[in-house]
């Protein structure tokens, strides 16, 4: 598995330059609000998926009053061999470089490097729309299989054309034919993989949720697609006309949802703030899990502000079962020191603990 030996960052949001070197198991970070934990977590991510998990523009990263950004880090990796690997980003351009090479292609980088991550923004999954939930859906399997990646890639580039064609006055309808087929093509694999997640999805995090929460509540994931009701190219056909008046595509993978439940209700509107909390720790803890059971190995685990979803004695038992066998290298934030360097002690001995001030870390 990947383990995050040392990492530098050079104009990453307010870190000017840091050098830092891990913990193999667990890694605290600890600092008042706003002085750069979660910003170090970010670095970690980007490393992974070559981006903020955010999303975005780059530049939105950048230091104030800076142009671009750089994090390299070292890794050993399954084998035992150390990998080096970097991001580079400027106004207009990135780079990712893996043991000095730059890749082709950007994307052939996702799934070298593992990661799952539990943040407060993760309650946008809970009660923002779609988009989020497809997003969390596509950066799982993103990183689990190339082919989906592949597709996803392939699907939007048609899905772009067929939208700029709807907008022209005049269009041969043996165009749309041709490019509804092809759309059919790569979103039935799209919409097979999500599928196959939901459904490995919904027994872990059910799992997972009676541990954190201890209630009796039953929580659920339900996956929708409008390729439940007819095939792609049938749908895309009969909403042609429609589309044409729209402007844009209205059926197909982009409209995909997944639905979250708590005794088959929605849970956004039947879940209390701490049942919805459970839930998404639920959620991500069940990723993890599917993600290690796919790799053969465990993921890097960042949790970023767990004290802010659990109350400490949750926390310690999720803490307690991570510490244990199956879990690999785990980043943690929290802004007291004192609790969460206590807790750690009664776990483990194998850590390492920093304190941020002002995008400075400081080895406690």
């Amino acid at each position: 598995m990947p383990v995050l030996k040392k990492i530098v960052v050079q104009n990453f949001r307010n870190i000017a330059l840091q050098e830092l070197e891990f913990s193999p198991k667990i890694n605290c970070v600890s600092g008042n609000n706003g002085e750069g934990k979660t910003n170090l977590l970010e670095a970690i991510w980007c490393l992974s998926m070559t981006k903020a998990s955010f999303g975005g523009q780059d530049r939105f990263n950048f230091r104030y009053g800076t142009r671009s950004f750089a994090i390299s880090g070292d890794y050993v990796m399954e084998n035992g061999t150390l990998g080096r690997f970097a991001v580079e980003a400027s106004e207009g351009e990135k780079k990712v470089r893996r043991d000095g090479k730059f890749y082709q292609r950007i994307s052939d980088h996702i799934g070298a490097l593992p990661i799952v991550m539990v943040s407060p923004s993760d309650n946008s999954l809970v009660s923002e729309s779609g988009d989020e939930r497809r997003r969390f859906a596509n950066s799982v399997l993103a990183q689990m299989d190339r082919g989906y990646l592949n597709d996803m890639q392939h699907y939007n580039q048609l899905l772009a054309t067929r939208n700029t064609a709807l907008k022209n006055t005049v269009v041969d309808p043996d165009f749309f034919d041709i490019v509804d087929e092809r759309l059919q093509e790569y979103g039935n694999r799209i919409h097979d993989a999500r599928k196959r997640f939901s459904e490995a999805l919904e027994p872990v995090v059910k799992s997972y949720y009676e541990i954190v929460s201890g209630g009796s509540e039953a929580v659920g994931v339900e996956y929708k697609s409008d390729q439940d009701r007819a095939p792609l190219a049938e749908l895309l056909a009969q909403s042609r006309d429609k589309d044409r008046i729209l402007g844009f595509t209205s059926v197909g993978v982009q409209r995909d949802d997944f639905v979250f439940t708590m005794d088959s209700h929605p849970i956004r509107k039947a879940g209390s703030q701490g049942q919805q909390k459970s839930f998404l720790v639920s959620l991500k803890f069940a990723q993890y899990d599917i993600m290690r059971d796919a790799y053969g190995f465990p993921p890097i685990l960042l949790l970023d502000d767990l004290f802010d979803k659990l109350d400490m004695n949750r926390v310690e038992n999720l803490l307690k079962m991570v510490a244990g066998d199956g879990f690999g290298q785990i980043f943690i934030t929290d802004s007291n020191k004192v609790r969460v360097n206590s807790l750690l002690d009664t776990i483990t001995s194998d850590k390492a603990c920093f304190e941020a001030k002002g995008g400075v870390f400081a080895i406690l």
